[in-house]
């Protein structure tokens, strides 16, 4: 049986449970639409929200920005699971106790204005459709390689299974489908993992593999990755290179951008009760630890024996012979790959080899010259591809192919649907239902739902087609809009006094400048022909677009707190209610649904 054969199984196979569980749990009312009914146990819960948040940019992307950056990437693996820390903590229970279906809702009624509530839903809007790029990226990636199709083909067919089991099945559908897709992607995620951690180590456990040694040599894995990398002129894994100002504050725009997610924070209006979305937050950290523990292995072990693949006979700089790729099936991955336009090579001084290293190094340039090289000759290695391409490096069973095709696809997926219905509750719910016709009926607020999921499954599949970046960079820039926007007038809704006016300044500003910075920085100008997705000079000192998020956030805080101060407090009923969420009164909601 073919790897194509085998693939389709998997793909196949998984796809028709998603479709048939989202028929079988399919939403028959606003309650099922918006939140499943509110009858989901924390521990099903925590293992939906886990799908929902582990999505291509943490299945098919961060391990690939770890293992060609190493320690100053582990911003990525601090800030998503910090986040949740704050999620738990800060917002989960008391957002619960409020009782209503969306976050969009909670900012409208705390803050006593239908203004803040559209803001809201614009803000929401603008962070859940630049996060769902990121899911359509990791789509296309997946799709190109193991269906053997095109990037547009790809993302066409991943929008229709979305479509099939999202806008049917709402959140009570979704959220039995990501039961399933969570047990596909984490057993695809760890083991290759364990395969190739016991190929290296000999330990079954990556996490542990990471840190014991190398059986070729004996000496510690990570020492010999730095080794050999270093040789290349490359940075050495292990060490920090990058500023640690804007690390800081890349890790921070993560965390807070982590408890300001609309379709992570729609999760916990499911469960029966406020300790139930305490418990859920508890578990999905559970569920998530055992993805991105396992992260950091797949990525520097990936990184090593690409590397070594590059580099068999030790003379720093000199890779494989032509005529090895074309004749050794141990590199009939490259080949395969290349068919995606991801991956690339050129012998560039005809010299039957391809040499492999940093041409922008100092040393490597005195080495380059010396020996007649032309340049790095790997002209393309898209890091998206790490993890779908990891089981084809180290030779692994084509079974073990075929599950991490399904895996990346369910973690894509999952995260897709939630986005999906975080938008179309907002636009249902918040805006039509909220603010422009109050009286619609709950068949029609239903059907309204469902054409604003269908519509943005349309949008994002088209942006999807040119992304910003990797998956895991795009999604990155979506954390740091909603940490502008939606975590301050969350945080400011629960635990101070600020009013209406204040929140919608906050949120207004806070989105803004993060915008701008973000267009700014990017090149994205509307003059055709010039748009760019690589970052130009950071404008701030140091700070990156993708870490702006935090300082919008700042930004957000102080205006909300000046706007406020210099206008009317809030209603002696809103200053109860709040004080009603916040104060612990036992289980249940603060007001009666």
């Amino acid at each position: 049986m073919g790897q194509f054969t085998i693939n389709l199984l998997f793909v196949g196979g998984s796809f028709a449970l998603y479709i048939g569980i989202a028929i079988w749990a399919r939403a028959g009312s606003t309650s099922d639409f918006y939140a499943a009914g509110r009858g989901v146990h924390p521990v099903t819960n925590g293992m939906t929200t886990a799908a929902d948040w582990m999505s291509a940019a943490s299945f098919i992307s961060m391990a690939g920005l770890i293992a060609f950056t190493g320690y100053d990437n582990s911003s990525f693996l601090m800030g998503w699971t910090g986040g949740y820390v704050l999620l738990a903590l800060l917002l989960a229970p008391y957002l619960r106790k409020f009782g209503k279906y969306t976050v969009s809702e909670f900012i409208g009624d705390r803050y006593y204005s239908q203004t803040a509530r559209v803001v809201a839903v614009v803000c929401l809007i603008v962070a859940s459709v630049t996060y769902v790029i990121g899911q359509m990226t990791g789509v296309g990636v997946a799709f190109g390689r193991f269906l053997e199709v095109d990037n547009t083909t790809g993302l066409l067919i991943g929008a229709a299974v979305v479509f099939a089991y999202a806008v049917f099945g709402g959140m009570k559908g979704v959220t039995y489908t990501q039961v399933a897709q969570y047990v596909v992607l984490i057993t695809a995620y760890t083991i290759p993992a364990i395969f190739i951690s016991l190929q290296l180590t000999g330990n079954p456990i990556p996490g542990l593999g990471l840190f014991g040694n190398d059986v070729a040599t004996g000496e510690p894995l990570l020492a010999k990755l730095d080794s050999v990398i270093s040789q290349l002129g490359f940075n050495e894994y292990t060490t920090h290179h990058a500023d640690t100002f804007n690390m800081v504050l890349f890790t921070l725009s993560l965390m807070i951008g982590t408890a300001g997610l609309p379709h992570v924070i729609m999760r916990f209006f499911t469960v029966p009760k406020v300790s139930d979305a305490r418990w859920s937050a508890g578990w999905t950290l559970v569920f998530i630890a055992l993805l991105y523990i396992t992260a950091p292995a797949v990525g520097a072990m990936a990184r090593l024996n690409i590397t070594e693949m590059m580099w068999p006979n030790g003379t720093a700089g000199e890779a494989v012979a032509v005529e090895t790729i074309e004749n050794d099936a141990k590199y009939d991955w490259m080949k395969t790959w290349e068919k995606t336009g991801l991956l690339a090579w050129e012998d560039k001084n005809g010299d039957g080899k391809i040499q492999y290293y940093n041409d922008k190094s100092e040393a490597m340039q005195a080495k380059a010259e010396e020996n007649g090289w032309q340049g790095n000759e790997l002209t393309k290695f898209n890091r998206d591809i790490l993890v779908l391409a990891n089981p084809e490096i180290a030779n692994l069973p084509s079974w073990v192919i075929g599950l991490v095709a399904a895996g990346g696809l369910a973690a894509a997926l999952s995260t897709a649907a939630g986005l999906l219905l975080a938008i179309s509750s907002a636009v249902s719910h918040d805006l039509i239902k909220g603010a422009i016709n109050p009286a619609i009926s709950e068949k029609n607020e239903l059907l309204s739902a469902r054409i604003a999921m269908a519509v943005a499954i349309v949008v994002a599949t088209y942006l999807g087609l040119n992304p910003p970046g990797f998956a895991a960079q795009t999604v990155a820039l979506a954390f740091g809009l909603a940490a502008a926007s939606i975590f301050p007038a969350l945080m400011m809704g629960i635990f101070t006094k600020v009013n209406s006016r204040g929140a919608v300044a906050g949120m207004i500003a806070g989105i803004s400048v993060t915008l701008i910075y973000i267009f700014l920085h990017k090149g994205w100008f509307f003059i055709p022909g010039t748009n760019s997705f690589s970052d130009a000079a950071p404008l701030l000192g140091t700070i990156k677009s993708t870490s702006f998020g935090a300082v919008g956030a700042l930004v957000n805080f102080a205006v909300a707190y000046f706007v406020s101060k210099s206008s009317d407090p809030i209603p002696s009923d809103i200053e109860e209610l709040v004080e009603s969420v916040r104060v612990p009164k036992g289980a249940g909601s603060a007001q009666a649904h």
